[in-house]
């Protein structure tokens, strides 16, 4: 095989349309745009989803769905993610500087996924029941 043999399979490249070529190309005088009308003319075209002044349909729908603005600055830390820190006394700076959650975060809440195994005081961080009853068990405290 040599590099001056190659060629696309057949029916693979396509000519462009010469449009306004003559009656015998098939695209002459109109260029295959019809009679009158919008469409027909130089720059004429409607807007995607436009309905010829209908109540286009993404208008017509109900709005569905809630982006809550609070969860840009609340987070969770897991209890075994917890457990990994080698700190005792742990509050959101202490996760900011571990990377556990990110630096807009303000509110955090720990929630009951693995286990805890050492005493910890959390300060300024919230927990679920099951993750409360959890640090308490493992002689921790807890105090937002």
């Amino acid at each position: 095989m040599q590099l001056n043999t190659l060629s696309p399979a057949i029916g693979e490249k396509q000519d462009r349309k010469r449009v306004g070529r003559g009656i015998g190309s098939g695209f002459g005088k109109t260029c295959g745009r019809g009679h009158k009308g919008q469409k027909s003319r130089s720059g004429g075209s409607v807007k995607i989803g436009f309905e010829g002044g209908q109540m286009p349909l993404q208008r017509r729908l109900p709005k569905v769905g809630f982006s809550s603005k609070v969860s840009i600055i609340t987070s969770q830390v897991t209890l075994s993610e917890l457990d990994k820190l080698e700190e005792t006394k742990i509050n959101i700076e202490v996760l900011k500087l571990h990377n556990l959650v990110t630096k807009n975060i303000k509110n955090v809440k720990v929630i009951l996924s693995g286990k805890i195994t050492r005493a910890v005081e959390l300060t300024g961080i919230k927990a679920t029941k099951g993750a409360k009853a959890a640090i308490e068990a493992a002689k921790g405290t807890l105090s937002e």
